[in-house]
């Protein structure tokens, strides 16, 4: 198998190895939150409540996981590129 073949076969099982972690991170949050809404009963809209604290911080950290997968396939991607371009100027 090519050099450039094997490269794009992998990229692709990168990307649909993140994509499942990104769609895993997303249901899991939506688990999270419908188990806080059960648990926790909003207490209006005058004040902030604990279970929207709870909520938000558990969005910030969904948020956090799927920006650190996207930076490490960056990084992946990267480094690739500059192993494929030390290949072919080898040739």
């Amino acid at each position: 198998m090519a050099i450039v073949d094997r490269s794009t076969e992998l990229s692709d099982e990168v990307l649909k190895s993140v994509e499942r972690a990104q769609r895993a991170a997303i249901e899991s949050v939506h688990k999270f939150v419908d188990t806080v809404d059960e648990k926790l009963p909003a207490l209006g809209d005058e004040h902030p409540s604990m279970r929207q604290d709870v909520v938000d911080a558990a969005l910030d950290m969904a948020d956090r996981l799927v920006h650190t997968q996207y930076d490490f396939l960056r990084e992946v991607v990267q480094s690739a590129g500059k192993s494929l371009g030390a290949s072919e100027q080898a040739k």
